[in-house]
């Protein structure tokens, strides 16, 4: 994601086109991490579609002293933590219906071109997630999945590089042991 001073700045003042080309530069970016700590597409895609509306007022508050991928990872960062924060109260109601969905196969969406494996995958990974609290889900899909090295890190969640550390570490004792436990080796 490479986006100008300049589309920035346009942006920030309203211009819809500069706008346009930063959502169209960072959305899918904004939708992976969401899809990350959410583990749910429809998630994903709201939290992608608030990130963006916050992104629209706010850009003019953005002072370019850390990168603009620094501060938008930040952005969609805190909105999906904020959003599951939210969700979880409702977690019982949609478990309920994820069981009612899972118990007849006619109201099961495949998604048009993917192939099994990749939502074999996809589903792996969720699962994999799922296994370890949000602090440490957050650090894993930052590292793993979205490659960023411990001082992006550091700058997108707020906190000390050696505590960036300390969490992914932590993080990946506790995944290994999980899927141990639940014999997913």
């Amino acid at each position: 994601m490479d986006i100008s001073k300049d589309i920035i700045e346009r942006a920030a003042r309203g211009e819809i086109p500069a706008f346009e080309e930063i959502y169209k530069s960072s959305s899918g970016f904004v939708y992976n991490v969401a899809l990350r700590i959410s583990a749910s597409e429809h998630e994903a895609s709201e939290i992608t579609q608030d990130v963006f509306v916050k992104l629209f007022s706010g850009l003019k508050s953005f002072n370019h002293k850390s990168s603009f991928n620094t501060w938008l990872y930040r952005v969609a960062v805190n909105e999906a933590l904020n959003r599951r924060k939210k969700s979880n109260l409702e977690n019982s109601r949609r478990a309920e219906f994820d069981e009612s969905v899972e118990a007849n196969p006619a109201l099961r969406e495949d998604p048009v071109g993917k192939s099994v494996n990749e939502n074999i995958d996809k589903d792996k990974v969720a699962e994999l997630l799922s296994l370890v609290n949000e602090e440490h889900r957050v650090v894993l899909v930052l590292r793993e999945m979205q490659g960023l090295n411990y001082e992006e890190m550091s700058r997108v969640l707020g906190i000390n590089i050696n505590t960036v550390r300390t969490r992914l570490k932590r993080a990946r004792e506790i995944l290994i042991k999980k899927v141990k436990e639940n014999g997913m080796q």
